[in-house]
Order: C-alpha cells, then structure tokens, then sequence
C-alpha cells in the first residue's frame, strides 16, 4: 500500500489549524483544484460524510473531474481526524495530524491507498504520485496561509 506523508509548520495555534481544516465546504480556498461538499449535515464527528471533485474549474468553484467520496473515521480535536476513502479509484485513510508547537502547529497530511486494477494501477500509481505530490505539497503551502489568517 503506497503511503504519502507531507507535513508543514504553520503559524497558528492548534485549534485555529484544526478550525481551518474542518471548514470541510472552504478547503477549495487552498486545496488545488478541489472543491469539497458535506454529505448531510456538517461532518463535524465520526461518520461526517464528504465529497470532494478534483479536476477542471467550473464557473461557481465547482470543478468536473475525479469524485473522491469519505466518511470521517477518527475525530479528536484539535489534533487528529482521519477519513476513509470509499470512491472507485481513491480508496484507503486520509490521515490529518497537528502537532503543537508552542503557539505554532505542525501539519501533517498522510494518504496510505489501496490501488485498484492490480499491476495496472502500480503502474498507473508511478505516473500519478509526482503530480499527486506536487499538488499536496502546493496544498499545503497554501494551507498555511489559510490556516494562519482563519477566523471562523
């Protein structure tokens, strides 16, 4: 099972980190060519369901591209929520962690993903994961931005 891990300092308290990440509907403001949905009711707690398009933008801030379906799994605020999963192609956790630092956070983004199509998807997986890297990487950087100025 492949596993991405990418983490970032960012300047910002835990709890205004985690009030940043759990703006499940505002992570299009900083995830690349995402736009993310809550799936009835806020996804605030264990069994929250999300629904996140990657690809082109759309007049609006939709996009049209990859759906990527989860349920929240782990929820321990401020510190740790995981998501499974569930779509046809992206399946597998999405670990979020953030670790203290004084008055500061660490981010941390872990994807672990169960590959579908067999030796088919290993192959198509060592095409992906450059760009896939380099879309969490810019994420993230533009998550610290986000995270440091957010005001709920």
């Amino acid at each position: 099972m492949p596993e991405l891990v990418e983490r970032i300092d960012v300047d910002a308290p835990p709890e205004q980190v985690w009030a940043a990440l759990t703006a499940w509907t505002r992570q299009g403001e900083w995830m690349v060519a995402t736009d993310v949905r809550t799936v009835a009711g806020p996804a605030q707690g264990v069994g929250g369901r999300l629904a996140a398009r990657t690809g082109l933008p759309l007049p609006g801030g939709r996009h049209v591209g990859l759906l990527d379906t989860m349920v929240i799994t782990k929820w321990d605020p401020p510190r740790l929520v995981e998501v499974q999963h569930t779509g046809r192609l992206v399946r597998g956790p999405g670990i979020f962690r953030i670790e203290p630092r004084g008055a500061h956070s660490t981010f941390v983004w872990t994807e672990r993903l169960y590959l579908p199509y067999g030796p088919l998807g290993v192959v198509g997986w060592v095409l992906v994961k450059p760009f896939a890297l380099l879309g969490i990487r810019w994420s993230l950087r533009r998550f610290a931005a986000f995270a440091g100025t957010f005001a709920a």
